[in-house]
């Protein structure tokens, strides 16, 4: 399986935003863009992918790929269901997951309660501009890996992915959106390591 992370720094952590102004409520725009990133292809859904929304800190919003149902790949459709999650956010007691609908469950975790959940499935890889590139890394198996929003990673969480990460990659020269990111580790994988096509 492949599971993501993403951290939303100033992501709406109740449903009181417009769907109009997404950009506005926190870059939730970003985080949308994300959730199509990982789990949509050109006319169906990816199997075998999680991506967990970190929002603000307090909540998390997975994603599964496998049972995901009723969403479609554009920010406003996608925005629609998290404000429909944080909705019921009163039913997300701790690890007690409030389903939203199939495929989509909230926690009341923050990123370091969802980092220790999530690492114990997996191998820990942080993208970040200033890591290896990817075609000088190894394949890891059943990658997590975690990436932040439009601000880089606080100290806190760089020293708890420092302690978890096994590796710590760049996608390329340049820095990418957080979307774009998911969109070349996908091919990264899908590829072998860019050795298949």
């Amino acid at each position: 399986m492949r599971q993501f992370i993403v951290l939303g720094h100033d992501a709406p952590t109740t449903a009181d935003f417009s769907l109009d102004d997404l950009s506005g409520a926190g870059r939730l725009d970003v985080l949308c863009r994300c959730v199509g990133a990982a789990v949509f292809l050109s006319h169906g859904i990816r199997k075998d992918v999680r991506i967990h929304l970190v929002l603000g800190d307090e909540y998390t919003l997975r994603f599964d790929s496998d049972t995901l149902r009723r969403l479609y790949p554009d920010e406003r459709t996608i925005a629609a269901r998290i404000r429909d999650a944080l909705d019921q956010r009163e039913d997300a007691i701790g690890h007690m997951a409030a389903e939203v609908s199939p495929g989509m469950e909230l926690y009341r975790l923050g990123f370091e309660a969802t980092l220790d959940d999530v690492a114990s499935k997996g191998t820990v890889v942080q993208l970040h501009a200033e890591g290896t590139p990817l075609p000088e890394a190894s394949l890891p198996s059943d990658p997590v890996f975690v990436l932040s929003d439009h601000q880089d990673f606080t100290d806190r969480e760089a020293d708890l992915l420092a302690e978890q990460a096994e590796q710590r990659l760049r996608v390329g020269p340049e820095t990418l959106h957080a979307d774009q990111t998911i969109t070349v580790a996908h091919n990264w994988l899908d590829t072998a390591g860019y050795t298949e096509y």
